[in-house]
């Protein structure tokens, strides 16, 4: 079969499901991926022929698209801040908000390390999924010190993974973050300690779960089904769980000019500052994403 025809039996397969934009995005992406062929290839060389094993290969990817698997699924790899990453149903597929917390972390770096306070940066995320905060933060910022935690096995082999796939080291540990009393659980606990022999964090930054169930509705499909419920959803009752007992380990684990970092409920942006005034943060400042949603917000405890 030639690459035309197999586009157009792709395409009517899926027009049911998805959007022609979206089935445009999917072929390319596939064609790249199993064939190794660019968009501007299949334009120029329409009777390209696709060997059966090919077909076969894309037809699996066809089907599981047809029972609405996210892509990055199928193909086991996305993209993050310009990093490749490797994602499975272990773990959430990163997303572009995510990026900008990201962008927005980074920029407070350069403000401590450009002070006297903050030459030698020590950076935790909890929660930590494929490790694409941690490990984007670790290559832009090759002098910081880096750590992870998540619940799930399965999510820190993915991430631990992504950290050899881009060359960064980071510290990983397995840890219930709700029954983690302080943060003296990794093997460099002796480093940047205060007087009290805490481990001490310029940064802590985290992405819990905070999708209220009350919110299902609302999420895709694709999402729905296939990417990790402990990842993503929360209580209607307690929706900031997470962000109240990272808080106070923050409180405990922050350095003098520490800073914590959130991605938020975009719902919950107001509780949230209020959950962090209440506990004595300072600064807090809520941001907007590129949609134009309370995503991020950012607090200190001086």
């Amino acid at each position: 079969m030639n690459i035309k025809n197999y586009r157009a039996q792709f395409s009517t397969n899926l027009s049911p499901i998805y959007p022609k934009t979206e089935i445009d995005s999917f072929f390319f992406i596939l064609v790249d991926e199993y064939l190794d062929l660019q968009r501007i290839d299949v334009t120029l060389n329409p009777d390209f022929k696709i060997t059966e094993d090919k077909v076969s290969l894309l037809n699996r990817a066809l089907n599981r698209l047809k029972n609405e698997e996210p892509i990055q699924y199928i193909i086991g790899n996305t993209e993050f801040y310009g990093f490749p990453f490797l994602v499975d149903e272990n773990t959430l597929i990163p997303r572009p908000e995510t990026e900008e917390l990201v962008e927005w972390i980074l920029l407070e770096a350069a403000k401590l390390q450009s002070s006297n306070t903050s030459k030698s940066l020590h950076i935790l995320d909890i929660g930590t999924g494929s490790g694409c905060i941690p490990i984007s933060l670790a290559k832009k910022l090759p002098t910081a010190t880096v750590s992870a935690i998540d619940i799930s096995v399965n999510a820190l082999k993915i991430a631990k993974n992504n950290a050899a796939l881009n060359k960064v080291k980071i510290e990983f540990i397995e840890a219930d973050i709700l029954q983690t009393e302080h943060l003296n659980i990794f093997a460099n606990s002796s480093t940047l300690c205060n007087t009290s022999s805490k481990k001490q964090f310029n940064i802590m930054v985290s992405n819990p779960p905070y999708v209220r169930e009350l919110e299902k509705t609302e999420i895709q499909n694709n999402v729905l089904q296939n990417e990790p419920h402990l990842a993503l959803f929360v209580s209607n009752e307690n929706p900031l769980i997470f962000y109240d007992k990272i808080a106070d380990l923050a409180k405990q684990h922050l350095t003098k000019y520490g800073v914590l970092f959130f991605e938020i409920n975009q719902y919950l942006g107001k509780e949230t500052s209020k959950m962090l005034s209440e506990k004595g943060f300072k600064n807090i400042e809520l941001r907007k994403d590129i949609s134009g949603n309370e995503r991020m917000i950012k607090a200190s405890i001086h």
